[in-house]
């Protein structure tokens, strides 16, 4: 297998506005990646096309190399193996920390279901795994509201994990993060790249050297420059549009 995501000749308008135009990308199993750009650059938009929130107007979009993802929607997407975070953390804060790694456990079981389930011992060490994972394992019979802005962070990318994605589409872990956080998360994500592809769209700087990985600078909708941070960050275009401003 060569791609576990490819996208070639992606191009999506939104009313004349080219959202995306003719973006090419090629993520490989196993790689992290950082996606960076100033607003506007496409980045929510590429995520939504990969995802199935958005439907390309021409291009190829490919999971796996042979799965073609613009005929799929977002529900059987994620079915086959793309797990999608976005910014804002949707944990169910009333529910403890354990509850809601449980909850995403059970998938497409109503949440009352969910929790009158009888969890197989497996389960049991899957959901310990994660939390561990995640660093909250002393924290599993809290509630999630007592979280912190980066804590809830954590329990949704292990509630992501939970799933058992083979690709991460992260979409700004870091905002609204202390800087303390900031590189724990970066370590955790890290961590996860053992497992599973990641891709990450962020706009921190700090948080992008901490990944240490190959990073793509989207600008109008297409790829301004690709390679190591050092080098993209060299490049006179990415500091022209991006990091001059």
């Amino acid at each position: 297998m060569q791609s576990m995501l490819y996208l070639n000749g992606v191009t999506k308008s939104f009313d004349g506005f080219k959202a995306i135009n003719n973006l090419s990308l090629d993520i490989a199993p196993g790689e992290l990646r950082a996606i960076i750009g100033p607003n506007g650059a496409g980045k929510s938009t590429m995520m939504d096309i990969i995802t199935g929130k958005t439907r390309p107007d021409v291009g190829e979009v490919r999971f796996r190399d042979s799965i073609d993802l613009t005929r799929y929607d977002e529900a059987e997407i994620a079915n086959l193996g793309i797990g999608r975070k976005f910014q804002k953390p949707t944990v169910i804060e009333s529910l403890s920390l354990w509850d809601n790694l449980e909850l995403a456990l059970a998938g497409n079981r109503s949440v009352v279901k969910a929790l009158f389930h009888k969890l197989s011992g497996e389960q049991r060490d899957r959901i310990a795994e994660v939390i561990e994972l995640v660093g909250l394992a002393k924290r599993a019979q809290e509630l999630a509201g007592n979280l912190s802005h980066g804590q809830k962070q954590w329990l949704e990318i292990g509630m992501l994990i939970m799933q058992e994605p083979e690709l991460l589409l992260v979409d700004e872990p870091a905002a609204g993060m202390t800087d303390q956080e900031t590189m724990e998360t970066a370590a955790l994500l890290k961590e996860i790249n053992r497992d599973h592809t990641i891709v990450v769209v962020e706009h921190d700087m700090d948080f992008i050297k901490a990944l240490d990985s190959k990073v793509t600078v989207l600008h109008e909708g297409s790829v301004l420059a690709e390679g190591r941070l050092e080098v993209v960050s060299a490049n006179p275009r990415v500091i022209e549009v991006y990091l001059g401003r």
